[in-house]
């Protein structure tokens, strides 16, 4: 719109009368303090009084936000910017304004702000979601592994967010001003991995076209996690052994030896006992890696966090996907409290984003959940012979010892003493 020094309106175009609900006619010649805007009007014991630095002091208004009321009263949130006219003396003649509704985005960011407010709660730890007895207890191993400096080995299954625990190591530890390097050691090959935590040497191999630090170098004064440790090739693990004993790395192709204070933190979905049996994983360096364990739960153990969870990603991706969806049905959550989830977290935002996609309502029924729900329940073969097969070999490696034991499984001694007698084991 434009308006003349005495700020009423003398031109108003098509989007400008969509956006207030006012025609052309019905502004031109009155003051623009009819759009009631909250950065041009100020509430006076005389009334509304303007207030417009355009026209005061010739500031101009680049990408501000106001909100203004329509015709009807609605509120409406902009993004505006005006300019004053002159003419070639250099008088001032209007001023040009142009405005942009940024409504939706405006409500977006309620609604992210709503979302922040709610991980502030108790439920919510850095990143972690859940306020079961099991998530409580993970929360305590991770303040206490953050208090240390020894290496720490997160294990679980797939999608039960340990890259988030090893985040909040990090950030609660004395090094938390340092860099967090994060490397998958089951992405790369033997060289090409060497390579990426070490660093090499212009020319040391081909496409080495110049030197580059590698993550350790990178990680100095901070942390470095290396995810899915136990598929890291063999020579590498011989290497890796001698950077945790010496605190030194040689980059590819130079031999010089680099100091490095960093802080290891890794991570595995698999066993590495049963690595080491298999003559797959070097012991040295499993009793390097391990020093403090901490196991993820996995969902389908803590299912009295299914709604809380479900509640939160909802959200999340009713915002992304801009549709409105308030929730499951009780049927339908039936239905996700007893599927086992053997892809957990990870797995149960993929069936909540098809289940919204499918969706035509504003709430989840059972007919819009992924068809596999509904079938085996994910029941994991044989958990119960697995789980004797690892009380059976870490009784092993400690030679009945029940504390040691414990301490490795990461559960306490009345319960290894329960699954002992449970499952029959002979010590």
């Amino acid at each position: 719109m434009f308006m003349n020094p005495d700020g009423d309106i003398i031109y108003f175009n098509n989007a400008a009368e969509k956006m207030t609900g006012y025609s052309k006619e019905e502004v031109i010649g009155l003051p623009c303090t009819i759009l009631d805007s909250d950065t041009c009007v100020i509430l006076t014991e005389s009334g509304r009084q303007k207030c417009c630095s355009l026209f005061e002091d010739g500031t101009p208004i680049y990408n501000k936000k106001c909100r203004i009321r329509t015709k009807s009263g609605r509120t409406v949130y902009l993004l505006k910017n005006a300019v004053q006219l002159k003419d070639d003396n250099g008088q001032v003649i209007g001023a040009v304004e142009s405005m942009t509704d940024i409504t939706s985005l405006y409500m977006k960011e309620l609604e992210i702000e709503e979302l922040k407010q709610e991980l502030r709660q108790q439920h919510w730890f850095m990143g972690l979601l859940g306020n079961s007895v099991q998530m409580h207890r993970l929360y305590d191993k991770i303040r206490n592994a953050a208090s240390s400096d020894a290496p720490v080995l997160i294990c679980g299954e797939s999608g039960t967010g340990k890259e988030l625990v090893a985040n909040a190591v990090h950030q609660l530890s004395s090094r938390k001003e340092g860099p967090f390097v994060k490397m998958n050691c089951a992405s790369l090959n033997e060289y090409l991995l060497e390579s990426e935590l070490f660093g090499h040497k212009k020319g040391s191999f081909t496409g080495a076209i110049s030197d580059r630090k590698g993550r350790f170098e990178a990680a100095h004064s901070g942390s470095i996690f290396l995810d899915e440790i136990g598929d890291m090739p063999q020579a590498m693990q011989v290497k890796l052994l001698r950077v945790l004993e010496e605190k030194i790395i040689e980059r590819v192709g130079e031999h010089k030896p680099v100091k490095v204070d960093v802080r290891l933190i890794s991570a595995t979905h698999q066993d590495l006992h049963e690595l080491v049996a298999k003559g797959r994983f070097r012991q040295d360096l499993m009793y390097r890696v391990n020093a403090i364990i901490i196991q993820t739960p996995p969902l389908r153990d803590r299912v009295e966090d299914l709604p809380l969870t479900v509640a939160h990603y909802l959200k999340k991706i009713s915002i992304t996907n801009d549709k409105q969806i308030k929730g499951l049905s009780g049927p339908a959550l039936d239905v996700l409290k007893n599927y086992k989830w053997p892809g957990n977290v990870r797995q149960l935002i993929n069936a909540l984003e098809h289940a919204a996609v499918t969706c035509r309502t504003e709430t989840i029924d059972v007919s819009d959940l992924p068809d596999y729900v509904f079938g085996d329940n994910g029941v994991v073969q044989d958990e119960q012979q697995d789980e004797k097969n690892k009380i059976q070999a870490a009784l092993n490696m400690f030679k009945g010892n029940r504390t040691m034991a414990a301490k490795h499984l990461g559960i306490s001694r009345v319960t290894l003493w329960k699954r002992i007698k449970d499952f029959n084991i002979q010590v």
